[in-house]
């Protein structure tokens, strides 16, 4: 790996944040590509590479190519490269798109490359944050034989922890990230309406839940998701729940369905606690299922 340069098309916060992780390891990162020019200067303020605006010209000064553009164009970038003959025997081609296979590279393939995908899993609002957060992340890694070592070694130079997730298996993969992350986002930003319509701002509302949705992750660190389990359904307060039902009706009808639907698989995780009687839940589910539209 020592002699591997690397190459990365598409310098937004992943594409950026490989790169300056891979220099900060002492590898060499000999191009950068992008069809934003400014994009490009940006990330060229932190690494050291030459600009391409045409990924075709970048290839012969790289090992190993990174494709890190949008998860809908990666396969036209690869295309793009086999067809336009930059891509040689040898070459590795690597996408970090959690939900893509490795089909997507396919033109690379049959050119007589390697190909991987190498995936964080972690959120990034920013280079910054890219740059702090993948070291430690967890990283999915789906790639070809010839390459899995590589892969693995490279994920645990960046100071990530490797995993091996099977092909057929990435969307479900990356489904799982998504309700961690992206549905998380979402319930949290309904919370913070609700709390804003009672009259606080913003700021204040998200004052209110984030110190209760970090409790919740630092027990859910420490005993598991089970055994983390807070709240009236899991003590089995049917009226509470009841009261709940009746004030979502009144005021946010339109989220009457998610709260039911999350309260009933919330009933199975209490059951599973142990925490909740067979009896209780049945009566606390039969009110759930009361609430539905």
């Amino acid at each position: 790996m020592e002699k591997d340069r690397f190459a990365i098309i598409g310098t937004g916060r992943v594409g950026t944040a490989l790169g300056v992780l891979l220099q900060l390891k002492g590898y060499t990162v000999t191009a950068l590509s992008d069809i934003s020019q400014a994009a490009l200067e940006l990330a060229a303020t932190r690494i050291k590479a030459k600009l391409f605006k045409d990924p075709l010209f970048m290839a012969p000064i790289a090992d190993s190519i990174f494709i890190t553009t949008p998860d809908d164009i990666i396969h036209e970038v690869c295309e793009r490269l086999a067809q336009g003959g930059a891509i040689r025997s040898g070459h590795k081609i690597v996408h970090m798109s959690g939900a893509m296979g490795l089909d997507v590279l396919t033109g690379a393939r049959f050119a007589g490359a390697h190909t991987a995908s190498i995936h964080p899993v972690q959120s990034f609002t920013d280079a910054e944050s890219a740059i702090l957060n993948l070291p430690g992340s967890i990283f999915g890694i789906t790639s070809d034989e010839a390459i899995r070592e590589w892969s693995i070694k490279l994920v645990e130079e960046l100071g990530g922890v490797p995993f091996i997730i099977p092909e057929e298996e990435k969307p479900l993969y990356h489904a799982a990230a998504c309700i961690a992350s992206n549905y998380v986002t979402t319930l949290l930003s309904y919370a913070e309406e609700i709390y804003q319509s009672l009259g606080l701002s913003a700021e204040q509302s998200r004052s209110t839940f984030l110190p209760l949705v970090r409790g919740t992750l630092a027990n859910i660190e420490k005993k598991g998701c089970t055994m983390a389990l807070t709240g009236p359904i899991v003590r089995g307060d049917s009226g509470t729940v009841a009261k709940h039902i009746h004030a979502f009706r009144k005021h946010y009808p339109n989220l009457l369905n998610m709260y039911v639907q999350l309260g009933i698989m919330t009933v199975d995780l209490a059951l599973r606690s142990r925490n909740l009687s067979p009896e209780k839940a049945k009566e606390v589910r039969a009110i759930l299922k009361g609430g539905e539209k």
